[in-house]
C-alpha cells in the first residue's frame, strides 16, 4: 500500500468581528486554496498525478491534503528553500504562480496562511500581508512564440481563447480578440494551424509563462514536402547570388588553406 502524508494550510485572521473558522469561511474560499495546493503539490501535468483527498479542521482554518509521501517530501524540501532564499525565482511557474495567489490573499484580506508538511520536524513558511512572495519581474521578458498544432477550442462569452494541442506543450490557451474569431467566416476547429502570439518568457531557463500569451495572427500550416516550392526557391537562389560567383574559386575560398 502506498505510503501517504499531508500538506498542512492554516489560515488564521478574522470575518468582520468573527475570527476566522470553517463556519464562516466561504466556500470560493476553498475552492481557490484547493486550486493553488494542487499547483504546489504538482507544477506538471497533472494527468498521471495520484488521487488528493481533502479535509477542512478548527484552527482557525486549517486545509489538509493527503496524497503520496513521495511528493509531500519534494514539497517540504521547496519550503525549506523558500525560507531560506525568501524569493520564488527558483520554483516552476505554476508553482510561482500559486504562492502569488496566496500572497494576494493574505495582502487582500489580512490572512496569516502557514504552510507546512506531516513530516517530523517538517519546513514551515509563512505568507502575510508583510511577505512579498512575488516573481522578480526583471526575469520574465516579453517575447513572441509560434505555436503549431491542431486547435481543439476557440471562443469565451467575455474573454475569448483559442486552444493549440502542441506536441512540446500540449495544450496551449491563448487570449484572442473576439473580434478576430466573428470575422472569421471558416471553421477553425480540429484543423492544424500555426499561431503567432507574445507573452511571457523566462530570461534564464526559456520557460513560457502560458497565462500571458495573447493571440497576433493565425498561420496556415502545411507540414508537407513541397518539392514544386522548393524548385522555385532554388531557381531564386540561382538568378541572385548563386549566378554571379565562380563555384571553383568559392570552394577554394571555403576551403581555405586546407587540400584534402
Amino acid at each position: 500500500m502506498e505510503k501517504i502524508g499531508y500538506i498542512e494550510i492554516r489560515i488564521t485572521g478574522s470575518k468582520g468581528n468573527l475570527a476566522l473558522s470553517p463556519d464562516n469561511y466561504d466556500i470560493r474560499e476553498i475552492i481557490s486554496v484547493l486550486e493553488n495546493a494542487e499547483n504546489l503539490l504538482y507544477p506538471g501535468d497533472k494527468r498521471d498525478r495520484p488521487t488528493i483527498s481533502y479535509k477542512i479542521e478548527e484552527g482557525s482554518v486549517k486545509h489538509i491534503l493527503k496524497t503520496s509521501i513521495q511528493y509531500i517530501i519534494g514539497f517540504n524540501a521547496i519550503i525549506g528553500q523558500l525560507n531560506q532564499v525568501q524569493n520564488i525565482d527558483f520554483l516552476d511557474l505554476s508553482t510561482a504562480v500559486a504562492f502569488e495567489n496566496i500572497q494576494d490573499i493574505a495582502a487582500k484580506r489580512d490572512y496569516v496562511f502557514s504552510i507546512r508538511t506531516s513530516l517530523t520536524e517538517s519546513n514551515e513558511v509563512l505568507v502575510d500581508k508583510t511577505t512579498h512572495y512575488y516573481r522578480t519581474e526583471a526575469i520574465w521578458a516579453d517575447a513572441e512564440f509560434y505555436f503549431y498544432g491542431k486547435l481543439t477550442n476557440a471562443g469565451g462569452k467575455d474573454k475569448a481563447n483559442i486552444h493549440i494541442f502542441t506536441e512540446e506543450l500540449g495544450t496551449v490557451r491563448i487570449q484572442t480578440p473576439i473580434a478576430f474569431l466573428e470575422q472569421y467566416n471558416e471553421n477553425l476547429l480540429y484543423k492544424t494551424f500555426g499561431i503567432r502570439a507574445t507573452g511571457k518568457q523566462h530570461s534564464e531557463t526559456g520557460e513560457i509563462d502560458t497565462s500571458t500569451l495573447k493571440f497576433i495572427e493565425l498561420v496556415y500550416y502545411q507540414p508537407k514536402y513541397d518539392e514544386l516550392y522548393l524548385k522555385k526557391l532554388r531557381d531564386k537562389a540561382k538568378k541572385s547570388w548563386l549566378g554571379s560567383i565562380n563555384p571553383d574559386a568559392w570552394l577554394r575560398e571555403i576551403r581555405g588553406g586546407y587540400e584534402a
